[in-house]
């Protein structure tokens, strides 16, 4: 039984080496920040302040209600919604 795991890894490695793929080529691109400006006063979004609304003038920059995703939380909407 041990011998025919080994084969069988041995063999998916193998295949593993010469896949292609399918996705196209792989592009490498420098990482990169950006700050969203408020297009009413041209203060940048703070995170701490909430991301739904300008923390300085109360320009919304999204109307809707955020919820738990990956990266953004339900308590990254502005404390004044």
């Amino acid at each position: 039984m041990a011998g025919e795991i080994n084969s069988f890894l041995q063999n998916m490695t193998k295949l593993s080496s010469t896949q292609k793929n399918y996705g196209g080529a792989d592009e490498t691109t420098k990482a990169k920040t950006e700050a969203k400006l408020c297009p009413n006063c041209g203060a940048p979004r703070a995170k701490q302040d909430g991301l739904t609304r300008c923390a300085y003038c109360g320009y919304k920059f999204i109307d809707a209600a955020l919820t738990d995703g990956v990266y953004i939380k339900a308590e990254d909407n502005s404390k004044n919604v």
